[in-house]
């Protein structure tokens, strides 16, 4: 009586964490949003559209003046060169865009190569598309792939290959080597890239984004994903932005008409007004999170926490092992939720079958206070998983 990919799934970690954390007033470093609004003037421009402008059906594709304005965002930002009226479609999100891609170009049997940790709605979509997860386990600290990974998981059957980079859940940023590794294995398996880039605006610390979509034999076979709510910090909007050559928009346009059809015409407007007036905001933004995460950094390391490197996201990640507490991921993070105040997010959540990680995920897209508070949190936690060790040990 029930989809059986659908029935066997887990409530998301995310819905489990952010509703003890209502349940319990806790702080919420798990659900990757921000504390601020995002940018009033957007704000505005979608209120007054809402109150003046049209409200009904806007066109299948989207708007003409959003797709133009995310043909000359990504040309003047990442040297791409788009053709708005046939490389541009708006969905409802991203995610409604990995749908179309997955629902397009997948036939029953299909192998779809992804990348664990992995953002736990790809392998439920492949699934559903009729398709096979194909996984390559990326470790840390660095997070990266090889071409004996690669090698692996790429075969006569594969179909696409799911790219998110920057890296939710590792906060990691695919360096050149590894993106024209796997244009290589794209180009000789006649694999399309599905590319999630919606975190291509939130890096740090020099780490430049450059979309697969611009490697060598990658123009004609890339599915280039980006979100407005990503960019704006508006996430609730789900405005999102998929892009393809002529033949696969073709393709991906038949899929989303039959999901969500069109996304709201006043955050369609508000975003294209965003997008062409917002360089002060691409410019502050990454800046003002690089500060907030090293906030964030600085108060775990001084309570004794192992802190990974983040490149990028609105994450950071803590490794329980290297912080000397011998709980694993799961286990440590409902500790924290229901005896300490704080919700956070275990990295082996993005895991087929749920292996034990020691890798915890925090969100840093929140205000000083609420970060410095987090802190005082885990590091009660961490004082609770370490006493009770103790406990059991004697």
């Amino acid at each position: 009586m029930a989809n059986p990919i659908y029935q066997a799934l887990p409530t998301t970690i995310f819905a489990v964490m952010s509703g003890l954390a209502r349940e319990l007033g806790a702080i919420n470093l798990g659900q990757g949003f921000p504390d601020e609004p995002g940018p009033r003037a957007i704000r505005e421009k979608a209120a007054q559209e809402l109150l003046d402008g049209d409200n009904q059906y806007p066109p299948m594709p989207g708007l003409p003046e959003l797709r133009q304005a995310v043909a000359a965002h990504y040309r003047r930002t990442q040297g791409l060169d788009l053709d708005w009226a046939s490389e541009v479609t708006v969905t409802s999100g991203a995610t409604e865009a990995l749908a179309c891609a997955f629902l397009a170009l997948l036939e029953a049997g299909d192998e779809a190569v992804l990348f664990q940790p992995t953002y736990d709605s790809y392998l439920p979509m492949v699934r559903r598309a009729g398709g096979v997860g194909k996984l390559v386990r990326l470790q840390p600290p660095a997070w990266r792939f090889d071409r004996v990974a690669l090698e692996a998981v790429f075969s006569e059957r594969t179909k696409i290959v799911v790219l998110n980079t920057p890296l939710n859940p590792a906060a990691s940023v695919c360096p050149d080597e590894d993106l024209a590794l796997l244009a290589e294995f794209c180009v000789r398996h006649d694999a399309v890239a599905v590319c999630d880039e919606v975190w291509e605006h939130v890096v740090f610390d020099g780490h430049g984004h450059r979309p697969l979509i611009s490697y060598p034999g990658m123009r004609e076979r890339t599915v280039k994903i980006g979100s407005a709510g990503k960019m704006f910090a508006l996430t609730g909007w789900k405005v999102g932005f998929l892009m393809a050559a002529p033949p696969l928009t073709q393709l991906l346009s038949k899929a989303h008409q039959f999901l969500t059809f069109t996304t709201p015409p006043m955050l369609q407007t508000a975003v294209a007004w965003g997008l062409a007036n917002s360089d002060d905001w691409f410019a502050a933004m990454p800046l003002d999170l690089a500060r907030s995460r090293d906030r964030l950094t600085e108060g775990l390391r001084r309570e004794g926490f192992a802190v990974l490197d983040s490149q990028g996201t609105y994450f950071l990640n803590i490794d329980l092992a290297g912080s000397g507490v011998f709980e694993d991921d799961m286990a440590f993070c409902l500790r924290a939720v229901k005896e300490a105040g704080v919700a956070a997010i275990p990295v082996s959540a993005f895991y087929e079958a749920a292996p034990v990680t020691s890798i915890v995920r925090l969100c840093f897209a929140k205000r000083d206070e609420t970060l410095d508070e987090g802190v005082r949190r885990l590091a009660k936690a961490r004082d609770l998983s370490l006493r009770a060790h103790n406990s059991a040990g004697r």
